[in-house]
């Protein structure tokens, strides 16, 4: 079974904001999107479609989901909060964070965890309190750790609530040169936890993401979801599902799809060029693109 795994972002703020959703009513537009992935869904086969949304278009994309059977698409949470209510005498002390139990009583089964722009989120932070990080290895290796203990609570949560979890992993440009034992440190910490099947993982080459950068190609995303499979097989007893993380794409999900021991990707934008965003016609194309190339390598 391969999987497809799209990040919606913010596509709960309208073009006419500043966002890039194209409906000044986003709620509308998801169960549009979600509606006609289910139908992409049901022409192909062996492809499980997961789809991230901001929580304020949870509901509607969960509505929008079929009831069962072949292309039914899930939803999953953006993150969850690194505690839960019901927890140490937790009720809803929880102001402007999304606690597991609220994603998963509005229909979530899966959420992502640990994404590039999350992890950067909390050393920036960390950062602002300490000028000095940057300069002493040290001390940005202790706020790396730290936040990899910030995460696995996140997952022990989603998990705790019957949730899969997408966890992400990956290097910066300046970890390049120790890039196995960045992706060792975060598995592992991800992983200290029960239930570890339930954790699909998901491969961002940091250095790679974004405008005018140079993407990895076929063999070093092989080698290096090779590495994670046998280093979870090794520690944790199971193979796991790996994605690429880095952006499938129409220009290279044939490639990816090709890749033996890689089980799928995460998508984020449709449109890079012109008008930025997501457009159900290019999801179509990119997933048919992906399983064309995974036929291919048989």
């Amino acid at each position: 079974m391969k999987r497809i795994f799209v990040n919606l972002k913010r596509f709960d703020v309208p073009r006419s904001m500043g966002g890039v959703c194209p409906d000044n009513r986003p709620e509308n537009w998801i169960r549009t999107v979600i509606s006609r992935a289910s139908a992409a869904g049901r022409r192909v086969a062996d492809v499980d479609m997961t789809f991230f949304v901001p929580e304020a278009l949870i509901i509607p994309a969960v509505e929008a989901t079929c009831t069962g059977g072949a292309g039914c698409v899930s939803i999953g949470s953006q993150g969850v909060f690194r505690t839960d209510a019901g927890r140490d005498g937790a009720f809803g002390a929880f102001t402007t964070f999304l606690p597991a139990a609220a994603a998963r009583n509005m229909g979530c089964k899966w959420s992502i965890i640990g994404h590039s722009e999350e992890r950067r989120a909390m050393i920036e932070l960390i950062a602002a309190y300490d000028r000095g990080l940057d300069a002493e290895p040290h001390k940005k290796e202790a706020a790396a750790r730290a936040v990899d203990q910030v995460i696995a609570s996140e997952i022990s949560c989603a998990l705790a609530r019957g949730m899969n979890v997408l966890a992400c992993v990956g290097e910066t440009a300046d970890e390049t040169e120790k890039a196995e034992a960045v992706l060792r440190r975060q598995i592992l910490a991800a992983h200290s936890l029960t239930q570890r099947a339930r954790i699909a993982i998901a491969y961002e080459p940091i250095w790679a993401i974004g405008p005018n950068k140079t993407p990895p190609g076929a063999d070093h995303i092989e080698a290096v979801s090779s590495y994670i499979k046998r280093l979870v097989i090794d520690e944790f007893g199971y193979d796991p599902v790996v994605v690429y993380g880095g952006g499938l794409k129409t220009d290279n999900a044939a490639m990816i799809g090709a890749i033996p021991s890689v089980d799928g990707g995460l998508i984020a934008l449709t449109n890079f060029a012109g008008q930025i965003g997501y457009d159900p016609a290019e999801f179509e194309v990119i997933v048919e693109r992906y399983i064309a190339g995974t036929r291919e390598s048989r």
